[in-house]
């Protein structure tokens, strides 16, 4: 008998070698396993007899071993082969490179084999089927829908599934389950030792439904479960700063050279009452590319240095702290609030005469990238601390930045949406803010999906936006094999544009592997209209505001998500100028056609997340690990929006009833829900 906690090495054939394979997916542990679920099905049940084959076609197939497997040496490859038979006709099994296959089948055994067949020299052959032994007791129909496992080349399906189906017989009856019962009747759902098994291995559909609606309805009801218990206990600890209204925010507001959009103002107030409530702030806020988040921040900042506290904004990178920086100085000055620069590039002396400032309270704002949160960086009355792009920075980060004052309010911005069906998860209908429009006078980008072919009418596109004195962005093929490869393609890319396409131009190239200093003076240049054309990596989907930049290539654009086609297309259309987007793609599968047509048919950043969404599917929700929450395996936020609704309705029912988890039939609930979210207390620091 084995228990959840056990080491998979328990089980039969799993070595060193193998055990490492299964650490690169996860799988430590009996429970990982038995939680890594199918990402597909095979349909063993349907059978076919040997004369209705078709060639070409893959077949299941029922057969006993009428000739002893042999091993023949084609070159440097050996190949085994046997003959199978059943009523109606033979044919030969092929492996190749599997010679101790031969030891493994014996003649008179009966199999199901399931591949491909094919027509060789007079003959019927399967090439390296899938097998599964019929025991004498056994039919071919118990065997059912095979389930097939997303695993690396080593691992074969076979071993994986006997795995599973060796921890399963080995742990029954030890799965506790932890769905109060009085949930799992109300909403007709299966136990938790019935899922398990039939999500590996359904006797039918019936029974994979059955299974996968438990599964991901709990999946739905711990991550929401979760988070609202993480919620109830920050809430209780969140007494902070209470802001005083202060006069200057009007005459701010009047003197800015354009008028706050509705969703700016709405915006605005909610921040306003968080900061003159008696609880520190800890609110997100959400708006599409050039939405005016920085204006909404310069204003909670205003607000923070007229009561006499410390504001902090970090950036992902120097080149955007550094256009924040000179954004808020020009907005705050006038208003004798004192900003300043804090990154890592600046030499030891700058950075220690800061320090110091800061310290002392000399300095109102301070906006930098990660070497805010040094131990060096002291503030004498920290108020505010904003995060810019909060998915590039993780959580431990933000809690650094936090901890440098008591109990300060917290403000995080972010221009890629989170869709409103993953905000219901992770808010409700908490502390989220959305700016929703665009500021008036704002041109659409014209966006337009291309094949190859279209090269060269784009490189005559790209030398007359060039001759009006605009800038382009190219936006290189990502390389998902190799960092080295995608910087390789960058930089020949660019000597090909130099020397072939554009040799009168200055084109510089932009990549993840070059130094802070570097990529510093390419921007600055490229932002000064020194550099009409900038090669870059995605490095550029967070970047600086270059007005003149009018037109954004991006070449192999099915290898990107939507959400981050989106924000690189938001590079461009920051000016007066008519921009235009040209995505390069010869792809002709489902999935990418889709996101092309999305990108043509609309520019609204929530449209996209929500198609991004559907499209992707379960997972790791914001494209990153470091927000410390559990990810969905096999609930999909899109198509299983009516369980989600139904798991909130249970939690509902369950904080009505006991919201503290107290009650004993409720106890295996409570010890789950710390066991999934034991890294995650702190995780509203968001």
């Amino acid at each position: 008998m084995l228990r959840l906690q056990d080491s998979v090495s328990n089980l039969k054939g799993i070595g060193i070698q193998r055990l490492k394979l299964l650490g690169q997916l996860g799988i430590f542990t009996i429970e990982d396993l038995i939680s890594y679920f199918p990402r597909n099905y095979e349909d063993w049940s349907q059978t076919t007899s040997i004369k209705d084959v078709s060639i070409g076609e893959i077949h299941t197939i029922q057969g006993k071993i009428s000739t002893i497997p042999q091993n023949i040496k084609k070159g440097k490859l050996v190949m085994t082969k046997m003959k199978i038979q059943d009523s109606t006709g033979t044919l030969w099994i092929v492996w190749y490179g599997q010679p101790y296959l031969k030891n493994y089948f014996h003649k008179g055994e009966t199999y199901l084999f399931t591949g491909k067949v094919n027509y060789y020299y007079g003959s019927l052959q399967l090439l390296s089927p899938e097998y599964e032994k019929i025991n004498n007791t056994q039919k071919d129909s118990d065997i059912g829908i095979l389930p097939i496992y997303s695993l690396p080349k080593k691992l074969s399906q076979k071993l994986f599934r006997n795995w599973i189906k060796e921890a399963l017989e080995k742990i029954e009856s030890t799965i506790q389950e932890f769905i109060p019962l009085w949930i799992r009747k109300q909403y007709e759902l299966a136990d938790l030792e019935y899922s398990i098994y039939h999500i590996h291995f359904p006797k039918d559909r019936q029974h994979f439904l059955t299974a996968r609606r438990r599964l991901v309805f709990e999946e739905f009801f711990l991550l929401q479960l979760g988070l609202l218990q993480i919620k109830q206990t920050v809430d209780k600890k969140l007494e902070g700063i209470s802001f005083k209204p202060v006069e200057e925010v009007k005459t701010f507001i009047k003197q800015l050279p354009f008028c706050l959009t509705d969703g700016q103002k709405k915006v605005m107030e909610e921040i306003q009452q968080d900061m003159y409530s008696t609880y520190a702030m800890n609110r997100l806020v959400q708006g599409d590319v050039g939405s005016g988040k920085t204006i909404v921040a310069a204003i909670a900042l205003l607000i923070t240095a007229k009561n006499g506290y410390q504001g902090s904004m970090m950036a992902p990178t120097e080149v955007l702290a550094l256009q924040h920086y000179e954004t808020l100085k020009t907005l705050l000055d006038p208003f004798g609030v004192t900003c300043t620069l804090l990154v890592g590039s600046l030499t030891k002396k700058q950075k220690e005469n800061i320090w110091e400032n800061i310290k002392n309270q000399k300095i109102d704002i301070v906006i930098g990238t990660h070497a805010l949160i040094q131990e060096s960086v002291s503030f004498k009355k920290l108020g505010l601390v904003i995060t810019d792009e909060q998915h590039r920075f993780g959580v431990r980060q933000r809690i650094s930045l936090s901890q440098k004052g008591e109990s300060p309010d917290v403000l995080v911005m972010t221009a890629t949406p989170i869709p409103r069906t993953l905000a219901l998860i992770l808010y409700g209908d908490l502390d989220i803010s959305i700016i929703d429009e665009l500021p008036p006078g704002r041109q659409q980008i014209k966006t337009y999906a291309v094949p190859s072919s279209y090269r060269n009418r784009i490189y005559l596109f790209m030398k007359k936006e060039i001759e009006k004195g605009r800038q382009v962005y190219m936006i290189c093929p990502m390389v998902e094999e190799s960092e080295t490869l995608e910087l390789e393609s960058v930089i020949k890319y660019t000597e090909k544009l130099k020397k072939e396409i554009f040799p009168h131009y200055n084109i510089a190239y932009l990549h993840g592997k070059m130094k802070p200093k570097e990529k510093n003076e390419i921007m600055e240049e490229f932002s000064q209209g020194r550099i009409q054309v900038l090669v870059s990596t995605t490095v550029v989907e967070v970047g600086i505001n270059v007005p003149n930049a009018t037109l954004m290539v991006i070449e192999n654009a099915e290898r990107f998500g939507l959400s981050q086609l989106h924000q690189l297309r938001g590079r461009v259309g920051r000016g007066k100028h008519q921009s235009y987007c040209i995505l390069i793609s010869d792809a002709k599968n489902k999935i990418a056609l889709e996101r092309m047509k999305v990108m043509t048919d609309t520019t609204d950043g929530f449209k996209i997340s929500e198609m991004d969404l559907k499209l992707r599917g379960p997972g790791d929700f914001f494209g990153t690990k470091q927000h410390g929450l559990p990810d969905l395996k096999i609930a999909n936020l899109y198509e299983d929006m009516v369980i989600l609704k139904q798991a909130q309705e249970a939690i509902l029912a369950l904080f009505e009833k006991d919201p503290f988890l107290q009650q004993t039939e409720h106890c295996f609930l409570k010890k789950k829900i710390n066991e999934l979210f034991k890294n995650s207390t702190e995780v509203l620091a968001l």
